[in-house]
């Protein structure tokens, strides 16, 4: 989250049921973690597969991360670094790099990946949150931001003009600071891509998640594999880096990643992550293998031979895992 402090909805979400419809603080129905449960009689579920161990790690601690997570602390921020539980925190705070989502936690989308809430917020939107997540971002001392955000379909132009607005807050009030927009697919809209091309951003990245074959049922019904692409061809023509990712494990064979790499890369699209695919909760969709590192290290080396400026791969890469150092390798920002 972006704003400071804890609000009331995110309390109140805490103590539900993963999978259970509740009522926010706001008035907002929503879904627990995004997918509603799945009663066991309806069901038979394939036991979870035990973590193999190169995804047994412990937090990496510095003297540059200790220092941000006291200001943290000290000033209530939040950020997606630690509501997600990202095992990749004590790296990037220690390079002074953090993402933060944008636009409250509740989606309109559930994709069947995903833990973030589901539901309808009516149009609600924090006009403090411009201000607050520069303020953030100044306190933490961060040289590299990344904002992400949930789907907002119940707004016209999908929180594009909201997203800019939080761009322009940090750049005026951290002009050294690099930010990079980790965004939804806006439906598509060009005007709406145009927005947040524009907005003083250096990267702009959104994310494939999967292979063609796989994008429904693992995406929800109104995302689509083209419809990113074209997004991200779109970013492109604006004269921002672009970037994207997939996600490991969900079944996907080579031939379908090779097919995803080139069509990436025909849509002009400069960085590239991929990381493995961790079930949430039951209700989520089962992990189909564990991608050992050095299939990882091979997948990066087929997708650089492609014609991508720079790769991280690595199962516990995430979508914004050293998003400044992918960027800074690559020559690109």
């Amino acid at each position: 989250m972006a704003s400071p402090g804890e609000g009331v909805d995110d309390l109140k979400s805490k103590r539900q049921a993963s999978g259970s419809k509740y009522t926010t603080a706001r008035g907002v129905s929503a879904i627990k973690d995004g997918i509603k449960q799945i009663p066991v009689k309806n069901v038979d579920r394939p036991a979870r597969r035990p973590k193999p161990p190169w995804l047994r790690i412990r937090l990496e601690t510095s003297p540059a991360f200790n220092r941000v997570r006291s200001i943290v602390r000290e000033h209530a921020l939040a950020t997606v670094c630690e509501e997600s539980h990202c095992p990749n925190q004590g790296e990037c705070w220690s390079a002074g790099t953090a993402t933060f989502m944008l636009m409250g936690d509740v989606c309109t989308r559930a994709c069947r990946f995903c833990a973030v809430d589901t539901g309808n917020p009516n149009g609600w939107l924090d006009e403090n949150e411009p201000a607050q997540v520069a303020e953030s971002t100044d306190l933490m001392g961060l040289r590299y931001v990344v904002l992400t955000s949930v789907d907002r379909d119940d707004l016209d132009d999908g929180g594009a003009a909201h997203y800019a607005a939080c761009v322009r807050a940090i750049r005026e009030r951290c002009p050294e600071t690099v930010v990079e927009a980790l965004t939804p697919d806006f439906r598509g809209d060009f005007g709406s891509v145009d927005t947040v091309a524009n907005s003083g951003i250096a990267v702009f990245a959104q994310n494939l998640e999967t292979v063609e074959r796989l994008t429904h049922p693992v995406r929800d019904p109104r995302a689509g594999y083209e419809l990113t692409l074209g997004v991200l061809r779109r970013a492109r023509r604006e004269g921002v880096v672009t970037k994207s990712s997939l996600m490991l494990g969900l079944g996907e064979t080579d031939d379908d990643l090779r097919r995803a790499f080139e069509d990436l890369r025909a849509a002009n699209v400069d960085l590239l992550t991929l990381g493995q695919y961790l079930q949430p909760t039951r209700n989520h969709l089962s992990v189909e293998r564990w991608v050992h590192p050095d299939e990882f290290e091979r997948y990066r080396e087929e997708a650089l031979a492609v014609g991508f400026a720079e790769v991280a791969a690595g199962p516990l890469v995430r979508s914004s895992y050293r998003a400044d150092e992918l960027a800074r390798t690559a020559d690109l920002t």
